[in-house]
């Protein structure tokens, strides 16, 4: 997580850039890549940032600048973490999810 960031409802554009570091070009950038990236706007434009969607701003930096995963590995990434943030995993679901962890961690053993 994020340190720094402001205690309020919302944030600006250029408080969420300084507190993570990044442009403001690429914030805007990531809004148009990123369907679930997409703060409220006021009634004069400008945009609103929640805490959640500097915690998702924090996440993507991770997956594209730490992970050097693309900007489509990194949308199905986080993809895949909603689909199992279900309450209730149905058994299909469940099979899913066994099956991804497997993958990965056969994924790791081949590393090694």
């Amino acid at each position: 997580m994020i340190t720094g960031i402001p205690d309020k409802h919302y944030l600006r554009i250029g408080e969420v850039s300084a507190a993570t570091g990044l442009p403001t070009s690429v914030l805007r950038f990531w809004e148009t890549e990123f369907s679930s990236l997409a703060p409220k706007k006021s009634s004069s434009g400008q945009r609103l940032y929640t805490r959640q969607d500097v915690e998702l701003v924090a996440k993507i930096k991770e997956l594209l600048y730490v992970e050097k995963l693309t900007i489509e590995g990194a949308r199905q990434r986080l993809e895949g973490k909603k689909k199992y943030r279900k309450t209730d995993l149905s058994g299909e679901a469940l099979a899913a999810l066994l099956h991804d962890v497997k993958l990965e961690l056969t994924s790791l053993r081949d590393q090694l």
